[in-house]
């Protein structure tokens, strides 16, 4: 019975306002890592504390980053990570065309 059941619809965030989509280049500790973002900046993100526990990140990993109204274009907070499935669906709508 498990082949017959029909997969359920995949939904996916995306950015809405100032926030962009990431790619984790590099985890430098404390919960901080270096990001690559849509925008063409590479910020310094961190998991804000309200996220910490529940949102756990790799580098490799998509994320949305919201950049900070203070140096905004050097750093920001990720609120969102994706997972696999839903990168794959980024890729077909053209969302990563600018990692390429």
């Amino acid at each position: 019975m498990q082949g017959n059941q029909d997969q359920g619809e995949i939904r996916v965030r995306f950015p809405s306002g100032k926030q962009v989509i990431g790619y984790v280049e590099q985890l430098v500790g404390g919960k901080r890592m270096y990001v690559e973002c849509s925008d063409g900046k590479r910020r310094l993100c961190r998991v804000p504390g309200r996220l910490k526990r529940r949102l756990w990140v790799r580098e490799g990993d998509y994320v949305i980053v919201e950049p900070w109204e203070i140096q905004g274009d050097e750093k920001g907070d990720i609120i969102w990570k994706y997972k696999s499935v839903q990168v794959e669906i980024l890729r077909k709508k053209g969302y990563l065309k600018w990692l390429d």
